[in-house]
């Protein structure tokens, strides 16, 4: 070849591959590095999640909400501390006050009260139904009658039935069952045997039917009723005699504090009187009395039966009553 010159031949240089290999496996020492850790706290964090959802739901029945009165022991069912993290873990147990707390709440709680209301706004318009005559054991006597009223034209059937569901809510806000014999559902009555059964059937533990008198104008104030013995026909107040004497005094003493009403200035002593006269009383199987809660036909007494706020005052009176009548 004409005007070239061939260069020497290059020897290979025994390095090159060794060097090569060398920096491959440095970047892969690199990269495991990286990875390994990253990979590693990955796995770790997973097993965290599935051990705890292994702790909830191995225990399917605990729950942090427990149903009132129930009680989870700390340690588990088997005595073995409670796995931390779940609802029973640490959670002390539940001390008798809390308990004694609760029945406090609930005083009255399996206890029955009936509560009549007198009377009814539609017995004027049935009066053949209200005038026929029932047993009441010493004699017969009008099944119902219409009640009074103040001068202003507020009845006594209004009056009495918003006393009693004031008294109901109360009553039932203390955890007793609250049976009325009527509550403003029926288009008249019942009639007075009818009243005194329904607190019969209903097994009460007490018994108060409310009222108010429609007395002379000059008489002023309120009185209890409780029962005379009464010993005829379908009637025997043998049994309830003395404890409705009791419920009398406690509520002849509760209404004069809880409202400031006087005692009645016409009728009874010391705001007492028992008669055996009347069909709801002379029936009754379980304690009873009345209460005329004032005269509607007095100007000071009708201001005050006309005012909410004092029937309400009526009413915790009613229900204060009976609580301590039934705890006491």
């Amino acid at each position: 070849m004409t005007g070239r010159t061939t260069p020497p031949p290059v020897e290979p240089d025994p390095h090159s591959g060794r060097e090569r290999r060398a920096v491959r496996l440095r970047r892969a020492a690199k990269l495991t590095s990286v990875v390994l850790p990253v990979c590693l706290i990955g796995w770790l964090s997973w097993q965290a999640v599935a051990n705890s959802t292994r702790d909830v739901t191995s225990h399917p029945a605990v729950s942090p909400h427990y149903a009132e009165g129930d009680r989870v022991d700390a340690d588990g069912p088997s005595g073995a501390a409670a796995p931390e993290g779940s609802p029973s873990a640490g959670a002390p147990a539940p001390s008798p006050s809390a308990s004694a707390a609760g029945t406090a709440n609930l005083p009255l709680a399996g206890r029955t009260v009936l509560l009549d209301p007198g009377h009814n706004t539609g017995n004027a318009k049935h009066t053949a139904d209200i005038n026929r005559k029932v047993d009441i054991g010493n004699s017969r006597k009008e099944c119902d009658t219409t009640g009074t009223s103040t001068n202003a034209g507020y009845s006594e059937a209004e009056y009495t039935l918003d006393v009693v569901h004031r008294a109901r809510q109360i009553l039932q806000d203390r955890g007793a069952t609250v049976v009325l014999t009527q509550d403003g559902d029926r288009p008249w009555g019942p009639c007075i045997d009818e009243r005194a059964r329904i607190g019969n059937e209903a097994k009460a533990d007490a018994a108060v039917s409310i009222h108010a008198d429609g007395a002379p104008a000059s008489g002023s104030g309120f009185h209890v009723i409780m029962p005379a013995k009464v010993v005829a026909g379908p009637a025997d107040t043998s049994a309830i005699v003395d404890p409705s004497h009791r419920l009398g005094v406690l509520l002849r003493d509760t209404f004069k504090a809880g409202t400031g009403e006087p005692t009645s200035t016409y009728i009874g002593q010391q705001g007492l009187d028992t008669r055996s006269d009347l069909g709801g009383l002379n029936l009754s199987k379980v304690p009873k009395v009345f209460i005329e809660c004032g005269n509607m036909r007095n100007t000071g007494d009708a201001g005050r039966m006309s005012d909410p706020e004092w029937r309400q005052r009526a009413a915790q009176a009613v229900a204060d009553a009976l609580t301590s009548y039934l705890t006491g």
